[in-house]
This record gives C-alpha cells, structure tokens and sequence, in this order.
C-alpha cells in the first residue's frame, strides 16, 4: 500500500500557546524570516558576509519574534554565530600551536550540528531547548 501522507498532517500540528495570540499572517511572516536566516548562516560557510547579515536580522527583528515559537530559534541562531565565532577566533590564534585546525574543525562540526538541529525544529514548528 503505498498511500500519500495526508496534507493535513502539517496543519495538525499543535500551536503552542503563545503562539495562539499571534495572527497566521504574521507568524507564517516570522517562519519565512527565521528559515531565511538560517539559511544565511549555511551560506556564511562559502560567503562570510552572511553571517554578518544574519545576525544583524536576528537582533533587529527579536523583538518581533518574542512570544512565538521563532524567539528560540533566534536566541539559538544567535548563540550559534557567537560560539562560532570564538571557536574561529580560538582555531586562528592557536595555528602556530598546531591546533588550530582542529579547533576549526570541531567549530565546523559543531556549527554544522546546530544549523541541522534547527531546521529540523524549524521544520516540524518546534521550539528549540534553549
């Protein structure tokens, strides 16, 4: 039996509480703005500038976000572009004592990690454990 998922399966998806003030249009607005951030920060990995982008859009709009499920993303993506950050800065710095590389490495990994971790939350309209 090869029968289709239903499409309603999305729309069962339970709305958490918070999210019940806020009107459909504006949070489908908020779902397009956190999902185009994350995909900034994927693309800061081939074009650095992005992140920059990024992080700017998540401390303009957090106040927008506040209240909805998109607020822990947010403080997800933004605690992602910081750590990221200071593990690039650590990797840097300790390239003349050999392992730089490997803090670099790790710090990709661990990036890598949250990005997947939050578009996957994204994608089933789940808070992220913040």
């Amino acid at each position: 039996m090869n029968e289709a998922w239903p499409d309603s399966t999305r729309d069962a998806t339970p709305v958490p509480q918070a999210d019940a003030a806020v009107p459909a249009e504006r949070l489908a607005s908020l779902r397009r703005l956190t999902l185009a951030v994350y995909a900034l920060y994927a693309l800061s990995w081939f074009v650095g500038i992005t992140a920059l982008i990024a992080i700017m859009i998540n401390y303009i709009k957090r106040a927008d976000v506040a209240g909805t499920l998109y607020e822990s993303h947010f403080t997800w993506q933004i605690r992602t572009f910081w750590w990221a950050l200071l593990g690039a800065l650590l990797g840097g710095l300790s390239l003349v004592v050999g392992v730089g590389f490997l803090i670099w490495a790790a710090t990709f990994v661990w990036t890598l990690y949250r990005l997947v971790k939050g578009w996957l939350y994204w994608n089933d309209r789940k808070p992220l454990p913040v």
